[in-house]
Parts: structure tokens; C-alpha cells; sequence
């Protein structure tokens, strides 16, 4: 940490004398909202054109999640190319999202500036489950190893949530809708913007019978959810501002278990509870006349899970976990002259989680609980070398208190040739991701463990044909991962198989996974067509075990999306979409198929006035029966309706 810190500082002291660059310099804000498709902030943490960005990266805007009518995250961008997701039943049902055929606990999610993990989850990954598209106004999906600016688990990915910002001084945006399962969802957003004072509130309710989630179960399996959003920013001055972000949500899902005396999966009453709390303050500020800008921030998340089976006579609590994270940080943006900026900063993340499973042999368990911290410094420049040509690179230093320090780096190239119709990208990251809180000291923990880690290289080409009519990308991945951590089943011949000890947690595993994503887009008068095609060879290369040369679970080789859109002259609009899954294997030793599927989804939206939307849809046209997890359904055909107003 000591060599960077000492390094960082003086070479923004050197620049800082050479008063001369600073007519050529740009600003770079690291705080900056993002308003358009051509400006991204995931890829290097500060707003960049895309054609400068060489990782592969995917923007969904607002106005796509409208067209859409999309209700739950995970089903929207699991329509991208390269990102799949698996869920137990309907909406509401733990959702794992996988990003080039990595683990789902190796993507980082971020909302708003602040990272989400749950530090008493297995994994420590995010949960898609209660994750809506409510007030969302864009998300950013970065593919591949990106540890350098993200941190741990940033293997495959890293998906960023940015929340709506109001742009008059006063405005509210309300919708409502209703369908199948007797769904019924309502939105409610107020905000206003000002030279000074920038805030928004905003507020969203779902409720749904559901679908069993037991693919032969009878009972539906209801899913509720609320949550509440809100933003301000304060502007001091033209050169210092105060942010205050906090995202709120809390989501009951009933699902099914397994019944004594049988055991055997099948309809029950069970049901489980999750509330999450994201907070944010930071204040930003510049200097070296704008040249210089710095943020320093707290970011605290706090996730509460509990299940409940009131059949359970001694105890209706069957789990019961909470994890906090609190993170305090510095990013600085240096602009040197114009074409050349760096971004650097400090963290300090520290985790606790507290988790316990009752049940009618023990219902009052004694809890496991511990906390750990990890401190981080990164840098990353990057530099127009020669016209069209953007080339970056960034290191990052982490010192764990349990496994020592760690040093990564990342390096990417962007040339954007014939006038920008041509673009090629390259891109090479490194990823680390520590053991969990409940991989190291749960009941089936392990204090033994080391890191996983892995290294990630792409390479792409995208081609701009009649203008901006129509464009095509086209990408190949590779990434190899080292020391993964699975779960290992007791007794067995592991050591750690001590007595009593149904399993444990251990680095058995080393993987690869390699591909091609495709992707095409066309824009002519009022049509729209969208189209991708993703191929990922994933394996198992572990050596000595039994599942060598294994792919790796519910991990699709094939997938295909494609979307069409229409605007009519009489203020009509109406689209099509149609996905489809290739076969995925939900067990390691590829046993159990899970057949591919296809579905197809209808909608239209009608512009009653300026400011009121009509639009309807109806899923899964067809009726496909499908399911993305063993022995668990998925909604089949629905018809829904709803209006927005924007005032």
C-alpha cells in the first residue's frame, strides 16, 4: 500500500506544477450523471465516451426499460449478450445471474455508487430476487475480469443501477399495472432540479399470487414486494457539493421445501422475508481549477433474511441471517492535458454477517457470527496515444486481514477508425475474490481457505454500416479461474469431514470458460430490430476429480435474442420478442438436463397524450413449459396492462 500512496502522490504533485497544461486540460467528474448511450461510467469509475472504452460493456437506458415493460432486473438483462440467470420459480424466487459462465457470487452489483453483498450469503453475491426495475433509469453491464477498479468479486462482471434524476424543477412520474396471477404494481416518483439542489423521492409496490414454485405443486406461491428510493444532491458551491442516496427494499417470497417424514420436495407452506438497506454521503469537490476532482464517501448496506415454516411446531424460524458492510472511500480524477486523465482512490470495506439455522432437533442454535476488513488502493490511467487510439491501464493493491495482499492489474485498448464507424476493442483484467464469512466460519466453514482468482482477456470488433442506421459487434472471451471454492459433501475423503459435519467448503475447483458474443442493432425511420447470439463453452478443470471435463451448471452453451420494435404514425407502438435457451446441466456430474426452451413475448403502447402511456403485453405467447432450475417451475403464459404518466 505504501509504494502506491507514495507513488500516487507524486505524480499528481508533478502535474499540479506544470500550470502551462492546464488551458489543455479536461474536467472529468467522477460524480457526474449519465444522460446518454455514448457516455459510460463502469468501465474506468468516471464518465468516458464509449468508443474509448476497450472492455466490453452493454447500456440499458430507461427508455429500453419502458419498451420493454420488463418488472424484475434479472429478466432484462438476462436479454444481453453473454448474461444468463436461473431462478427458483417466479418472480421473486432466488435468482442467481451468471455473466460469461462465471459464478453468480463473482459479479459485483452496484446501485447508485454503492456496492451490494451480502456478507452472510454462501457466496457473499447478490440476490436478483427483490431487485425490480421501479425506478431504475439505466443499468451498465461490464463483461469480464474487472477486480482492478471494482474489487473482489468482480470476476465475471460487474453490473452498475443507476436511480432516476429529475431534470426541471419540478416533476412526478406515477404508473400502474395489472394482470395474470392477480398481479397488481404501482410506482410513484417526485423530484425537482435546481442550479443548486438536486433531489428525487420515489416509492413502488408488487404483489402476485405467483406460480408454485414446485414444478408438480398445486399451491401458487405468492411473491410481495415494496420499496423506496431517494436521491439529493446539494451544490455548496460551482466547486464542492454534498450527496445523500439511500435504496430501501423489503420482499416476502413463499417457495417450497422439502416435508418430514419424506423429506422429498413438494408443495409446503414456507416462506421467507428479505429486507435490504443501501445508504450513501459523500461530498466532491475541486481543485487545481477543476482539474483535480475528488470524492470521499460512506457507503453502508445492511440485508436481513429470515425463513418461516409454520408447520415446524417447535419453531416456525428455519434460517435467520444478517450481514452489514460499511465502506469508507476516496476516488480522485486527474485530468493531465486533454486525451490523458487518471482515476485513483483508497477503500476500506468492513463486513459482518451473524446467521443460524433452527429446526425441531435444535431450535435455539448459537449463531455464527464474524466480521473481516479489507483496505484497497487502485490507479488507472488513460491516454489518447495517437488520434483514435485510447489506451488504459490500472493497477490495484489489496491488503486483506485474513489472506495478506494482493496486486492486480488491467490493461484495455480502444481504436476507433474511419471516422468512428469502426471500432476495435481489446481488453485484459485480472480477478480476486476472497473466501466469505460463511465459507470460512459457518458451520460448514473453513478458516483454511485461499482466494479465488482468475484471469480474463477479450477482443472485439464493432462496425458502423449507413451511418448510425445499423451496427455489429463482435467479441470473443476467454477466462480461467484458480483455487474456486465449492461446496464438498460429508463423509467423504476430505480431511475436514470432521464427525457430525454434514459438509464443508473447500478450493477444489480451477475452471475455464471461452466464447463468441454477437450482437446487431438497427434503426430505420420508426423500426427497431435488436438481435444477439451468445456462445460459452464452460469446463470443469479440476485435477483428480470426477467431473473433469465437466461443463459447469445451468450455464446455457447457446443463447439467442431477438427484439422488434415499431412505432406507427399514429402515436402506436408495437414490439416482439423471442428468446431462446440452449439445454444447461443443473448437476456437476451432467446427469440432469435441463432442455432448452423458447419464448416469445408480445406489446404495444399507445401515446394518449404527451404525458399518459397506455401499453399491455402479453409473456410466454406460447405457453412454454420451461424451468432454469431442477424441479422448479416457471411462470407460463401471462397478460398484463398498465399506464404511466410523466407530468
Amino acid at each position: 500500500m505504501k509504494p502506491l500512496l507514495i507513488s500516487t502522490t507524486s505524480l499528481i504533485s508533478v502535474l499540479a506544477a506544470l500550470p502551462a497544461l492546464a488551458q489543455e486540460a479536461p474536467t472529468p467528474d467522477v460524480t457526474a450523471s449519465v444522460g446518454t448511450e455514448e457516455i459510460v461510467v463502469t468501465a474506468t469509475r468516471s464518465p468516458q465516451n464509449l468508443e474509448r472504452i476497450g472492455s466490453s460493456l452493454s447500456i440499458v437506458t430507461r427508455a429500453d426499460i419502458e419498451t420493454a415493460q420488463a418488472v424484475a432486473v434479472s429478466d432484462l438483462i438476462s436479454r444481453l449478450p453473454g448474461v444468463s440467470f436461473s431462478r427458483n420459480g417466479g418472480v421473486g424466487g432466488t435468482t442467481s445471474l451468471r455473466i460469461r459462465g462465471a459464478e453468480t457470487d463473482q459479479t459485483t452489483v452496484i446501485i447508485d455508487g454503492v456496492k451490494l453483498n451480502d456478507p452472510s450469503s454462501t457466496g457473499g453475491g447478490y440476490n436478483f430476487a427483490n431487485l425490480l426495475t421501479g425506478d431504475i433509469a439505466r443499468i451498465e453491464v461490464l463483461r469480464g475480469a474487472q477486480s482492478t477498479l471494482w474489487g473482489s468479486q468482480a470476476i465475471g462482471g460487474v453490473v452498475n443501477i443507476v436511480t432516476a434524476q429529475p431534470t426541471k424543477p419540478f416533476e412526478v412520474s406515477a404508473s400502474v399495472e395489472g394482470g395474470s396471477h392477480n398481479t397488481g404494481s404501482t410506482e410513484v416518483g417526485v423530484g425537482g432540479a435546481t442550479d443548486r439542489l438536486v433531489w428525487r423521492l420515489a416509492g413502488d409496490y408488487h404483489t402476485e399470487d405467483g406460480i408454485s414454485a414446485f414444478i408438480n405443486g398445486r399451491e401458487d406461491d405468492g411473491y410481495h414486494h415494496a420499496g423506496a428510493s431517494g436521491r439529493l444532491r446539494y451544490n455548496i458551491t460551482d466547486t464542492v457539493a454534498v450527496d445523500l442516496r439511500g435504496v430501501y427494499s423489503r420482499g416476502k417470497n413463499q417457495f417450497d421445501g422439502f416435508p418430514a417424514p419424506a423429506f422429498v420436495f413438494a408443495d409446503t407452506l414456507e416462506y421467507g422475508r428479505t429486507e435490504e438497506f443501501v445508504g450513501y454521503a459523500g461530498l466532491s469537490f475541486d481543485l487545481l481549477n477543476g482539474r483535480l476532482k475528488n470524492r470521499v464517501a460512506y457507503a453502508y448496506t445492511d440485508t436481513n433474511r429470515d425463513n418461516f415454516n409454520p408447520d415446524q411446531a417447535v419453531t416456525p424460524v428455519t434460517f435467520d441471517a444478517a450481514g452489514k458492510n460499511k465502506r469508507w472511500e476516496y476516488q480522485g480524477s486527474f485530468a493531465f492535458v486533454d486525451g490523458v486523465d487518471a482515476i485513483f482512490g483508497l477503500e476500506h470495506e468492513a463486513s459482518s454477517f451473524r446467521t443460524a439455522s433452527p429446526s425441531a432437533f435444535d431450535p435455539n442454535p448459537v449463531p455464527a457470527s464474524d466480521d473481516v476488513s479489507i483496505t484497497s488502493g487502485y490507479t488507472q490511467v488513460q491516454a489518447e496515444v495517437v488520434p483514435g487510439l485510447t489506451l488504459t491501464g490500472g493497477l490495484r493493491y489489496d491488503s486483506h486481514d485474513t489472506f495478506g495482499d494482493r496486486l492486480l492489474g488491467q490493461v484495455a485498448g480502444a481504436w476507433s477508425l474511419n471516422g468512428g464507424d469502426t471500432v476495435l476493442r481489446a481488453s485484459f483484467g485480472q480477478g480476486f475474490k476472497a473466501p466469505t464469512l460463511y465459507q470460512l466460519h459457518s458451520v460448514y466453514g473453513n478458516t483454511t481457505l485461499a482466494p479465488e482468482k482468475a484471469d480474463s482477456v477479450d477482443a472485439g470488433i464493432t462496425q458502423h454500416l449507413f451511418g448510425d442506421l445499423l451496427s455489429v459487434t463482435a467479441t470473443g472471451f476467454y477466462r480461467k479461474t484458480q483455487n474456486q471454492i465449492d461446496f464438498v459433501s460429508c463423509p467423504g475423503a476430505n480431511p475436514l469431514c470432521t464427525p457430525g459435519k454434514p459438509g464443508v467448503y473447500d478450493n477444489t475447483a480451477s475452471t475455464k470458460a471461452k466464447g463468441v458474443e454477437l450482437e446487431s442493432a438497427l434503426k430505420f425511420e420508426g423500426l427497431e430490430l435488436k438481435a444477439n447470439y451468445t456462445y460459452t463453452k464452460t469446463e470443469n478443470t479440476s485435477a483428480g476429480s470426477a467431473n473433469r471435463g465437466k461443463e459447469l451448471t445451468r450455464r446455457p452453451k447457446n443463447a439467442v435474442n431477438v427484439s422488434a420494435d415499431y412505432a406507427w404514425p399514429w402515436d402506436i407502438s408495437t414490439g416482439v420478442s423471442l428468446r431462446y435457451v440452449g439445454k444447461t446441466f443443473d448437476n456437476a456430474a451432467n446427469s440432469f438436463v435441463l432442455p432448452d426452451y423458447t419464448t416469445i413475448d408480445l406489446r404495444v403502447s399507445w401515446d394518449v397524450t404527451e404525458n399518459v402511456e397506455l401499453y399491455g403485453r402479453i409473456e410466454n405467447l406460447f405457453d412454454e413449459v420451461y424451468s432454469t432450475t431442477r424441479n422448479y417451475s416457471s411462470p407460463r403464459r401471462g397478460a398484463f396492462a398498465g399506464v404511466r404518466a410523466k407530468f
